[in-house]
């Protein structure tokens, strides 16, 4: 009876461990399928987001480089040249106004950032362009110290760099990059085509005196140069301190030197006391004063008063010029800032206008620097100034140069373009 009871319970207890087994095993197929479709569903779904994220984020790109060409500008907004930096701004935001800040469907950002005319400051905010704001394209400086500065940062980086204004010589030579072109001027070209016209015109002996720095040295070196070459012969030379208050022991040396004239290059304030105590010590009516256009500037004239009368100038634009291309530019910008422009306000609309020549030519596209810097050197058009181009080993303008007498008119001086000195191109040596 026992075993009879023993072997019942043995054979339902087997039963119930198969059924057991088997509803653990339906349990466990059940949970793994469940957990599996789970795992798939969120990998399917993470996987779709994935692609629609990365799909998105890959067209913001390209919408973004297409939508908006960022141009950085490094202007002195503040200090000794603040109203340089401001004419150049305002000449650049007139040429984009006139186009409405769009380019092959491209908007265009301008970036300014103020040097303060200091070259590690300049340094400083070009790094910031280029690490913060992503800049395309820079332009701008007013100080040759502060192009040289920033000249390693720009051709490492291969930031295409369009130079509107810092006009040393060696930008674009000794220090010459594949990535930096220039639209202004150099030393060379201001000096050099004043000499002949001043051997022709004024006479064979002639005296120096200029500001004692850098540009004010290579512009005289260049004049000397021409001037000698022509057959003329320099009798003296002399170099006050940029900053200078005082002219008259210079001013009593060169009226005891035998000459025909003296080339003057000083600008700004400096211009300003050079010419007015010219002629209070009686030197304009013993030896006419030549120089460079910074002489007798637009934004200077009216300071020097009737003393610039007589004073000749080489420049590479003046207000007067007679050119439907410069009366168009004279007449947008009175209206739009109800002043005249000066020659910084003209570097500033012609650089703009490079840049969206050369944006033209690439509809628009960004992404190469090298195809910009490209674009750049085959831009050419009919300026204010006159026809302008670009020399390809030099990176630097090819322009017109103007020889030009400041005239009375009535209570106030104005400028008067006597002769034309057609495509100069500075050597580049």
């Amino acid at each position: 009876m026992r075993t009879s009871v023993l072997k019942a319970f043995t054979i339902k207890t087997k039963r119930w461990m198969n059924v057991k087994r088997q509803w653990l095993l339906i349990i466990s197929f059940i949970f793994v399928l469940t957990m599996l479709a789970a795992c798939g569903n969120s990998a399917i779904q993470s996987g779709s987001d994935s692609s629609e994220t990365d799909s998105s984020t890959e067209q913001k790109g390209e919408n973004e480089s297409n939508e908006t060409v960022k141009i950085g500008s490094i202007l002195p907004f503040s200090g000794v040249y603040a109203s340089l930096g401001k004419d150049l701004s305002d000449g650049m935001k007139l040429y984009f106004d006139s186009i409405d800040w769009e380019v092959a469907g491209a908007k265009i950002e301008l970036i300014e950032e103020d040097t303060e005319a200091d070259p590690q400051v300049a340094l400083r905010r070009v790094r910031k362009l280029m690490d913060q704001d992503g800049v395309d394209i820079l332009t701008g400086a007013v100080s040759t110290a502060v192009a040289y500065a920033i000249r390693n940062d720009v051709d490492s980086n291969k930031l295409p760099y369009l130079a509107s204004h810092a006009g040393g010589n060696d930008l674009t030579r000794a220090q010459r990059s594949d990535y930096i072109w220039r639209s202004s001027f150099s030393s060379w070209q201001i000096g050099n085509s004043m000499g002949k016209w001043a051997y022709e015109n004024v006479g064979g002996k002639m005296y120096i005196a200029a500001a004692d720095y850098a540009f004010g040295k290579e512009v005289s070196a260049a004049f000397k140069e021409a001037y000698t070459a022509a057959g003329g012969e320099v009798v003296g030379e002399v170099y006050p301190p940029l900053g200078n208050n005082d002219y008259a022991s210079y001013l009593t040396t060169i009226g005891g030197v035998e000459a025909d004239g003296v080339y003057g290059f000083f600008a700004g304030s400096d211009a300003v006391r050079f010419v007015q105590q010219y002629e209070q010590y009686g030197m304009k009516d013993k030896l006419p004063l030549v120089g460079s256009g910074w002489l007798v500037s637009e934004d200077l004239r009216e300071s020097i008063g009737k003393a610039a009368e007589g004073t000749f100038a080489s420049t590479f634009w003046d207000y007067s010029l007679d050119t439907e291309e410069n009366q168009a530019f004279v007449k947008a910008y009175e209206e739009a800032y109800d002043r005249r422009p000066t020659i910084e306000a003209l570097e500033g609309y012609d650089a703009a206008r490079i840049l969206v020549e050369a944006l033209v030519s690439l509809e628009g596209d960004v992404s190469d620097p090298d195809a910009i810097v490209e674009a750049i050197s085959n831009v050419s058009f009919v300026s204010p100034r006159g026809p302008i181009e670009f020399d390809q080993d030099t990176h630097h303008i090819i322009q017109n140069m103007y020889i030009t007498e400041t005239v009375l008119e009535g209570d106030k001086t104005e400028n008067k373009v006597l002769e034309t000195i057609e495509t100069v191109q500075d050597p580049g040596e």
